[in-house]
């Protein structure tokens, strides 16, 4: 009896490890899979974008308008893409994306207003500092050098 409920155990247990896979291979594929790097450059390109026109005073509201819903368009797509199989990388993203959103938003609505703009891309620049962490922590969880 004792050998039985034994085996029974060892199988479920060799059992259940096939159907699993390491977090750095659930990682890559989750990178692949949501193109995360492309994404991660357009999202990048973006955001300097929307800060170079902000920080140009001659910039109209139509200008703000175009280049900050693009942001969030981008912005909320990779947050779609969440969450990522390592708990750390989804946190770091999070965090980025929601400063960035928050950046875009307060873009959006700046118009001429000056303390608007600065609060804009002080946002920006937060949420992009957190984005380049977060980057590296995805590589790293995917057990791939930094891109």
């Amino acid at each position: 009896m004792i050998r039985a409920v034994a085996a029974l155990l060892v199988a479920g247990l060799l059992l259940s490890a096939c159907g699993t896979q390491s977090e750095v291979k659930a990682m890559s594929g989750w990178i692949n899979q949501s193109e995360f790097h492309q994404n991660m450059t357009t999202l990048i390109t973006d955001v300097h974008h929307s800060a170079s026109a902000l920080e140009k005073s001659s910039s109209s509201s139509h200008v703000l308008h175009l280049v900050c819903a693009v942001l969030v368009t981008d912005t909320e797509s990779a947050n779609a893409a969440l969450p990522a199989p390592d708990r750390q990388s989804t946190s770091l993203l999070s965090r980025a994306y929601t400063d960035i959103g928050g950046g875009a938003n307060t873009c959006y609505g700046a118009g001429t207003n000056t303390a608007l703009r600065k609060k804009a891309l002080e946002y920006l620049k937060k949420g992009l500092g957190e984005l380049t962490e977060a980057i590296l922590r995805v590589d790293v969880a995917a057990g791939t050098s930094p891109a």
